[in-house]
């Protein structure tokens, strides 16, 4: 019995929230306003998951995750101009993730042989190379940006693509090659002489989440209609940086509460974006000096964690009711 519930554990959680949501929306109760929202959180949490498998579980300091987003954003944008169709948004989706993922395994050979300061450079300064490309071309319209995008992304083709995301990620990190990744991060000389080719499996870990960025890119592209190159600068991969420390280095899980608790805070402080920065500050402070393992650590949600809780409750109850007795 316990085996089945943790095999129905993931998919069960993963239906009951598409189910939930799709009823709120048809019932009117997420309204307009609140589907955007919806759609940030989904977008934050694929960007954030992919970064954490580059950062978090490859240990590797990548400051240019907006750049590959951009990629995704413009080639799914140009495509579906074109192609004013639901194929046509399918296409310019897979395209945009598949040129992020090939820029990300060109750009990851040269650079992922560096380390530490020296890598979150180089991603920094790839990012901004892509940005400067996009406000240069024609065919992006340069700094005016991209208008009157059609738009097909809704709550379904969302749900699909953040739960795929997670679910491949997290069954690569349990691979063998998701074994490999993690190695070195915890000790990389210790990791080459086991035989790990490290810069292999960290070229490999660059390239996938590429293309995890690239798919998020093409959703934002779609669903609101207008981007330009300024939108995916230094601060956008700060900001899904912030996520995945708040979150916790190595957890799945902690990517996707923080994203949706980073998500809803920003809704809230829309009318004040000054503040809101001064918030992610504050709240990266805080984190460090109290929590720096951020909120899940490198632990992951799951029917043990409940059962331990369950447990732990019911020892406190336990205890109560002793001393009540004596």
């Amino acid at each position: 019995m316990k085996k089945m519930i943790k095999t129905m554990f993931k998919p069960g959680i993963l239906i009951a929230t598409y189910a939930i949501v799709q009823l709120l929306i048809s019932l009117n109760i997420i309204n307009a306003y609140l589907q955007v929202t919806l759609a940030l959180i989904c977008i934050n949490i694929i960007m954030a998951v992919s970064l954490n498998l580059i950062t978090g579980f490859t240990g590797q300091f990548s400051l240019g995750h907006a750049g590959f987003m951009a990629i995704g954003a413009y080639s799914c944008a140009v495509v579906t101009m074109q192609i004013n169709s639901i194929w046509g948004f399918l296409i310019g989706t897979f395209i945009g993730a598949a040129l992020a993922a090939f820029v990300g395994f060109l750009i990851g050979i040269p650079t992922l042989r560096l380390k530490g300061d020296y890598l979150a450079i180089a991603t920094l300064g790839l990012a901004e190379i892509i940005r400067v490309v996009f406000l240069n071309l024609e065919i992006t319209n340069g700094a005016a940006g991209l208008t009157g995008i059609p738009q097909y992304t809704n709550w379904t083709w969302m749900f699909i693509f953040t739960a795929g995301t997670i679910l491949v990620i997290s069954n690569f990190i349990n691979s063998s090659m998701g074994r490999a990744c993690v190695s070195i991060r915890e000790d990389e000389i210790a990791a080459e002489s086991m035989g790990i080719n490290t810069t292999k499996f960290k070229v490999l870990a660059f390239t996938m989440g590429a293309f995890f960025a690239g798919i998020a890119g093409a959703l934002y592209a779609s669903y609101f209609y207008f981007i330009k190159p300024d939108l995916f600068g230094f601060l956008k991969s700060i900001d899904y940086l912030v996520i995945v420390v708040l979150g916790g280095m190595g957890s799945i899980t902690g990517s996707v509460i923080a994203a949706i608790l980073l998500a809803l805070l920003t809704a809230y402080l829309q009318s004040f974006p000054a503040i809101r920065m001064i918030l992610y500050s504050v709240l990266l402070v805080a984190i460090m000096l109290f929590r720096p393992q951020g909120l899940m650590g490198s632990r992951e949600l799951s029917v043990e964690m409940f059962e331990k809780a369950g447990k732990g409750i019911e020892n406190l109850f336990n205890k109560k009711k002793s001393k009540k007795i004596e």
